[in-house]
C-alpha cells in the first residue's frame, strides 16, 4: 500500500497553474498551498471543494513567505516566526476546510523550506513545535532518511517519508537541485518504473548511476512537473499492476 500526493492549489490571481480538477482522479492526498508560496482565499477555497467532493485527503503544504519566488528562494527566518507562520496558514486552510465538511490531515512543506528543514534540524524542530501547538496529531511529510525525521519523532509528531517519482536522487538518497540537468524526470514510463521500485522499497538510478534504496509511506508527483496528469496515471496504473494498493496514510 501506498499513498500517492501532488501539490494543488498553486494559482493566484489571474495566473493559472496545474490541473488541479483531473490530477485529483489520480491521486489520495492534495497538498494545497496557504497563500505563502502560491495560492489565495479564492484557490484555496475552490481546491478544498474539489478535494473533498472526489474523497481526496487535504493537506497543508506550508512555505517560506515568498510569492513571488514561489517559494524556491532560500530565506532567513528565526524559529518563532517559522512556528507562527506555519500556525497561519494552518489556521488558514483550516477554515476553508471546515466549510466544505472536510479538515487538514497533514502537513508538508514547500520547496525551499522543505529542503532547508530536511538538514536543519532547528528549523525541523520549530515545525514540530508549530504541528504540536496547533494540535489534532497532525502527521508530517518530510524526505526519507533526512535528519528531520529523527527530529519530528523526537518530539512525538507522526512522520512520514517521502519519495518522489519525478526527481532524480544523489547518491546520499537527497533530491538533485533544480538548477542541475536531469533533475526533474517527465517521461512517463520512467516516472512509472521509479515509483513502482520506491514503493517496493527497490533501489533507484541516482544521478551517478549508483543504487538508492529509500524507505516510503508516501509518492509524491509534482503538480507543476509538465504533462504531471499523465504521469500520475501511468503510475497508478504501474503500482495496481504491480499489486501495489494506493491509499492515504493519513
Amino acid at each position: 500500500m501506498i499513498d500517492l500526493n501532488s501539490d494543488m492549489g498553486e494559482s493566484f490571481g489571474s495566473w493559472r497553474l496545474g490541473a488541479d480538477e483531473q490530477m485529483l482522479r489520480e491521486v489520495t492526498s492534495a497538498n494545497v498551498a496557504c497563500g505563502f508560496h502560491a495560492g489565495d482565499p479564492v484557490t484555496m477555497d475552490t481546491t478544498v471543494r474539489l478535494a473533498a467532493g472526489a474523497g481526496v485527503v487535504v493537506g497543508a503544504q506550508v512555505s517560506y513567505p515568498d510569492l513571488v519566488g514561489f517559494g524556491r528562494r532560500h530565506l532567513q527566518v528565526s524559529r518563532d516566526e517559522l512556528v507562527t507562520d506555519v500556525l497561519y496558514q494552518l489556521g488558514a486552510l483550516e477554515a476553508f476546510c471546515r466549510r466544505h465538511g472536510t479538515a487538514v490531515r497533514y502537513v508538508k512543506a514547500h520547496g525551499a523550506l522543505y529542503n532547508d528543514l530536511a538538514e536543519d534540524e532547528d528549523l525541523a524542530a520549530a515545525l514540530a513545535d508549530a504541528v504540536t501547538f496547533y494540535g489534532g496529531d497532525l502527521p508530517v511529510l518530510v524526505l526519507a532518511g533526512s535528519p528531520a525525521v529523527g527530529v519530528l519523532a523526537e518530539r512525538g509528531v507522526r512522520v512520514v517519508q517521502e519519495g518522489f517519482a519525478d526527481r532524480a536522487y544523489t547518491a546520499a538518497g537527497r533530491l538533485v537541485s533544480r538548477r542541475e540537468p536531469g533533475a526533474v524526470i517527465t517521461d512517463p514510463a520512467a516516472v512509472a518504473a521509479r515509483g513502482v521500485r520506491l514503493a517496493s522499497g527497490a533501489p533507484v538510478e541516482a544521478i551517478d548511476g549508483s543504487g538508492v534504496t529509500v524507505e516510503i509511506g508516501s509518492l509524491c508527483v509534482h503538480g507543476d512537473t509538465p504533462g504531471a496528469v499523465e504521469l500520475a496515471r501511468h503510475l497508478r496504473k504501474a503500482l495496481a499492476g504491480h499489486g501495489i494498493e494506493v491509499a492515504p496514510f493519513a
